[in-house]
């Protein structure tokens, strides 16, 4: 199959997906949107929002609509690393009496992992699930595990009620190929979403093979990317940094966003292009998935947080000292 027959397969996928979930998810489009280009980016992600959102609902939603293996892991302040990823137990064989140490997969053993609440679990829990996210595999007893793939992390976080948590260092947040920040929904989605009867959901079906996925996954890869697009991806980044950014950057941003950015930049919008059907990335492509992969990124300096700056306002900035 050509390129371009496959790239028509790859928008038929996400056309496909977005109307499997639209029986159970009303609106949220742009978030279902933004879930689709992490996962077709090959990337994990981070979900922010207040109680009440739908965000265990949406993933569950897109884990049957792919057809994937869900697993939910919600983090709580006892939580240790074995008991997400897995540990070893002896068990015996009762014919012959012997003895070894067996493997227990945990529940990091699948394809859309919801990572629940990750920063209400201590660090050496949050180390264990981005160390499995970031290597593919788990290690216990000395030996080494792969995980099944596809494998997809989404955490959610709450932005409320921080009282007892542990926030993800900057360095653990850089793991995160996007941060996507969920909104209240508008007035009509609401009054549809008071009508649903919450006793029963309507059924979503796989719309999409793991295989099929693997082979679009592979060609969103490889979708061109001309030096503009990169050298605009590589402005945005750089901008975001004291040193050599901007004076309004040198005031309110202590720490700006490092070269995986600009990589994360240019992933993401590839799947956004690839999703839309388009043969190559563009700078609009770059400049519309900015604030996804570069909120988490940078950090609000002291005053700036006084003033209610936060990562979001600063990569809008970025967009207006930026021009395309």
């Amino acid at each position: 199959m050509s390129d371009l027959a496959l790239l028509d397969h790859v928008t038929a996928s996400r056309q496909r997906l977005t109307a499997a979930l639209a029986p159970r998810v009303v609106g949220q489009q742009a978030t279902i949107d933004a879930v689709l280009t992490a996962i077709f980016a090959g990337g994990h992600a981070l979900l922010v929002g207040v109680p009440g959102l739908a965000k265990t609902l949406l993933v569950k939603s897109v884990a049957e609509a792919l057809g994937w293996q869900f697993r939910r892991i919600q983090f709580t302040p006892d939580l240790m690393p074995a008991d997400i990823t897995g540990t070893e137990i002896l068990r015996e064989d009762r014919a012959t009496g012997a003895r070894e140490l067996v493997f227990a997969p945990g529940p990091v053993f699948g394809n859309l992992i919801l990572a629940d609440e990750i920063n209400r679990t201590p660090p050496k829990t949050q180390a264990a699930l981005l160390e499995a996210m970031q290597e593919g595999s788990v290690t216990a007893g000395g030996r080494t595990h792969a995980l099944p793939q596809p494998f997809f992390v989404l955490a959610t976080q709450n932005p409320i009620e921080q009282e007892g948590t542990y926030p993800l260092p900057e360095a653990q947040l850089d793991r995160f190929l996007l941060c996507i920040h969920l909104d209240y929904p508008a007035r009509d989605e609401e009054m549809a979403i008071a009508t649903l009867d919450t006793r029963t959901r309507a059924t979503v079906s796989p719309v999409l093979s793991i295989a099929d996925f693997q082979q679009q996954l592979a060609l969103v890869a490889r979708l061109p990317v001309p030096e503009v697009a990169v050298r605009h991806a590589v402005d945005l980044a750089r901008a975001s940094r004291p040193a050599n950014g901007h004076a309004w950057v040198k005031t309110n941003v202590a720490w700006g966003a490092g070269p995986r950015a600009s990589q994360a930049l240019v992933a993401a919008a590839r799947a956004r292009a690839a999703l839309l059907g388009l043969p190559a990335v563009g700078i609009a492509e770059i400049r519309a998935v900015a604030p996804l992969v570069l909120a988490h990124r940078v950090v609000p300096s002291f005053s700036a947080q006084g003033q209610g700056i936060d990562g979001r306002a600063i990569a809008a900035k970025l967009l207006e000292l930026v021009s395309p």
